[in-house]
């Protein structure tokens, strides 16, 4: 009566058997005709079912008469079409059709049989990727994949060929994007014991052969050579000597646009504004004895045009900001060779402008009108064409008199100012709202600043208390309902321990045998307060401190900071040495991210258990630390009081693992308010972090110091002096072993030093990064100057990764030092070449 399609036969069933009708249990003579029994079938599939027959009978309406409840049900051809478009609309089946035979009661009142013959959609039992290819792709990458593209392929779920051929297109991109442009992908659907239309599904993956580009070749390019064009591809370039670990040479199709905009953006940059790339063309050179390498030469195709010069500069569309006041951004003049960049960094600007105006819908493009030359022509081509139309056939540079000159007008769509309405945190499970509120730039019932809005992040980010805030993910901005020019700003915020824990044990030349306990923590009881509290007691020296630090004083942006320490260290055989002290500090801003800070600093140092030995004039005359040791142990005390005014402006993005921004510290000690040592150590820092991609930065220090006695100070006490080496400045060498160095080789520090360090961040998973770095300083004392042949460098790399509980990171240092000649370790044995070491932190 109805079908899905054509029908196979029936298998043979058990015909039900039927009791004897009796007279009282017959339809009245005049009934219509009536629906006797129905039934459900799976001839193809052995009268057995995947899903329940109840399920099919939930979306069956039909039902049979019931003679013995004396209800009679009249057959309706109308419901059993509905029954068949229900069943159908479940998707559960491959092949449906019903039958409908006659079956009179014997008192010949006409009735029928109705059977529903069905044939269920095969379902995945098991899912294979097999071949060549299924092993250059990890199984999880797949999965990934396929989520995105809201394609499911789990166990029990029906088998559709459309998403079958879905997954099989998916797969062959995947390959595509290694390099393998003639892979194939095939499916292979098996059956399998344990039910009935249960299947295996295997994508079998073939790679083929990868392609490598030998060889770029532009076609039609005659302003630019072939090496320039090649420097601006991004992805599809020619293999070189560190293909082998960058992949490069591998040619990838789905990334070509990328590179075809590259090539375009960089002749719009340079006047050349309908500059045209073509669809690229492989060559095929040879392919390897083994058959896995496909050598190609990539031809791309480019339309170059003419080059273009500015004309009229013109405003379009600007009401709140005058034209006077935009054009000064935009830094071409009529006359000038076209260049997009300077467009496109001159309307960024604007946008800036508009932004922290209140205007954050603000839009603008440039509309070029170009008067004579070869983007004139495909202008008036477009206008000529009445509908959709191939892209502009080439077009070759015009012979006009008039040089090729291009009109720009900026149209500009300031949209409407806006207000803030509402700010809310979302997140902060532990971090008050006015630790946060009071590193917001923005107000509510204030403008709409976007510019506040973006320092308001990055001072938020600065903290580390919060994972990095990523634009609209974490940021949201909305219109306030029922109100025409107001918006509500979310931040969601995601905590970070900011508790760091530190304990441990071990032995070491300096300390002896020792122990350690620390605790730090950034952010105290959610209230932004540094705590540091650490004890190390050991054989030879112990070490105790305390810090606190109020970010906030009187609700006010000063900060406020107290420390106390004390050091005991014995020196075998010679001497101990006692250093009781502590500093209170203050610190304001300035400007956005600019502080000024003022700290007071008081130690005591005294010396007890001097070996005799070392108390001739011989010994003292030869040996520095003897001379500052005899001062002390004569007088009793060295007291150090200094105070330190200081400056720094810091836009770093993150503490721990930052990727961009700068800063600067400039900083000056002055010793003698007080005390019995008077000196001034002036010091001038610069750090720099340059983002290169997402995942890659480039990090530069550049550091110089100087220190100098003043008013009676003959001498300077050993632990003020400067020295240099060790994981946070040449990382290859020993802690303070780079410096001038008396007769026993001990090293006594100088007066002046100098100190850069180069890094090259990659961000490799998570919280783990790869640092390569070089190092170099140079310590001198007086009389000495600065030598290039004199500093001492170190190269190499580390691992550097967040430890979870301890939440610090954890370093592991692999140095080598080409320049160490003369310099010795702290065992007083010469440098080694090479060294592997643990650290904490980070170099800067």
């Amino acid at each position: 009566m109805a079908a899905a399609q054509t029908p196979a036969p029936p298998a043979a069933t058990a015909p039900a058997a039927k009791p004897p009708a009796a007279a009282s249990a017959l339809p009245p003579a005049n009934s219509p005709t009536l629906v006797r029994t129905i039934e459900i079938r799976f001839p193809t599939q052995g009268n057995v079912s995947v899903i329940d027959p109840q399920t099919y009978l939930y979306y069956i309406q039909t039902r049979g008469s019931r003679p013995s409840d004396g209800l009679w049900i009249p057959y309706s051809e109308q419901q059993v079409l509905d029954d068949f478009h229900r069943l159908w609309n479940t998707h559960f089946l491959d092949n449906l059709w019903i039958d409908v035979e006659d079956e009179p009661y014997p008192n010949g009142v006409d009735a029928k049989h109705i059977i529903y013959n069905m044939e269920e959609r095969e379902r995945i039992k098991l899912v294979d990727y097999t071949g060549s290819g299924a092993k250059k792709i990890d199984r999880g990458k797949i999965d990934d994949r396929l989520k995105d593209a809201g394609i499911t392929l789990s166990l029990d779920s029906f088998l559709d060929q459309g998403t079958v051929q879905k997954v099989e297109g998916i797969l062959r991109d995947m390959l595509h994007e290694k390099g393998f442009q003639a892979a194939t992908v095939t499916d292979k659907i098996e059956p399998i014991e344990g039910g009935p239309k249960l299947v295996h599904l295997t994508f079998v993956m073939d790679e083929g052969p990868k392609v490598k580009i030998k060889d770029v070749k532009f076609l039609g390019n005659q302003a630019f050579s072939g090496g320039t064009l090649v420097h601006h591809l991004k992805t599809n370039k020619p293999v070189w000597f560190l293909s082998w670990m960058t992949g490069r040479g591998t040619y990838k199709e789905d990334k070509f646009a990328e590179d075809a905009q590259q090539l375009v953006d960089f002749y719009h940059n340079h006047g050349y504004i309908g500059a045209q790339v073509g669809n690229p063309q492989l060559k095929t050179l040879s392919d390897s004895p083994d058959g896995k390498t496909r050598w190609v030469e990539l031809q791309i195709p480019v339309n170059e045009g003419d080059r273009y010069r500015v004309g009229n500069f013109t405003f379009a569309g600007n009401t709140v900001v005058k034209a006077d006041v935009l054009r000064p951004l935009f830094k071409l003049k009529t006359g000038d060779y076209y260049d997009e960049d300077k467009i496109r960094k001159g309307l960024q600007k604007v946008q800036e402008i508009y932004g922290a105006g209140g205007y954050f819908e603000f839009t603008g493009f440039p509309d070029l009108h170009a008067r004579s030359g070869s983007y004139a022509v495909q202008q008036q081509q477009a206008q000529g064409d009445s509908g959709p139309s191939p892209a502009p056939a080439p077009v070759t540079k015009t012979a006009s008199k008039e040089p090729p000159t291009v009109d720009v007008t900026m149209r500009l769509q300031e949209g409407k100012q806006y207000f803030v309405n509402r700010i809310t945190f979302v997140g902060n499970n532990t971090t008050h709202d006015t630790v946060i509120r009071r590193q917001i730039r923005l107000y509510e019932g204030g403008v709409f600043n976007t510019e506040a809005l973006k320092n308001s992040i990055k001072r938020l980010n600065q903290l580390g208390y919060f994972k990095p805030l990523e634009g609209q993910k974490d940021v949201s901005v909305t219109k306030t309902p029922d109100a025409t020019n107001k918006v509500d700003v979310q931040l969601k915020l995601q905590e970070q321990n900011r508790n760091q824990i530190t304990f441990g044990a071990g032995v070491s030349q300096f300390e002896g045998f020792f122990g350690q306990l620390g605790f730090t923590t950034s952010n105290f009881m959610g209230r932004g307060e540094s705590l540091s509290l650490n004890l190390q007691a050991g054989s030879l020296a112990q070490n105790y401190s305390a810090a606190f630090t109020e970010p906030f004083l009187f609700d006010r942006p000063i900060s406020g900071s107290v420390q106390v320490f004390r050091q005991d260290i014995q020196y075998l055989s010679q001497f101990t040495e006692r250093t009781t002290g502590g500093n209170i500090g203050i610190g304001f801003p300035l400007a956005d991210f600019t502080r000024m800070f003022l700290n007071y600093s008081y130690q005591a140092v005294r010396v007890t258990d001097v070996n005799p030995v070392f108390l001739t004039p011989a010994a003292i005359a030869g040996n520095p630390y003897l001379q500052d040791t005899l001062l002390i142990s004569q007088g009793g005390a060295r007291t150090v009081s200094k105070v330190t005014p200081s400056i720094v402006h810091d836009t770093v993005d993150n503490p721990i693992f930052p990727s961009t921004g700068r800063r600067y510290t400039l900083s000056m000690d002055l010793a003698g308010i007080g005390g019995d040592t008077n000196f001034f150590k002036p010091m001038v820092e610069g750090v720099w972090y340059l983002k290169q991609s997402s995942r890659t930065s480039i990090g530069l220090r550049a550091q110089a110091s100087y220190i100098a006695p003043f008013s009676g100070s003959k001498a300077l006490p050993i632990f003020e002096k400067l020295f240099t080496g060790g994981e946070y400045s040449v990382r290859g060498f020993d802690i303070n072993t780079i410096g001038p160095r008396e007769s026993s080789g001990l090293v006594i520090g100088g007066n002046k030093l100098l100190l850069f360090n180069a890094e090259y961040l990659i961000s490799i998973a998570g919280p783990v990064r790869l640092v390569l770095f070089y190092d170099a300083g140079q310590v001198d004392d007086v009389g000495q100057n600065f030598a290039m042949n004199q500093f001492r460098t170190s190269t190499g790399a580390e691992i550097r990764f967040l430890m979870p509980v301890m939440n610090i990171p954890f370093r592991l240092i692999f140095a080598y030092d080409p320049q160490r000649l003369g310099v010795l370790d702290n065992s007083l044995q010469p440098q080694k070449a090479f060294s592997f070491r643990f650290a904490v932190g980070s170099t800067f």
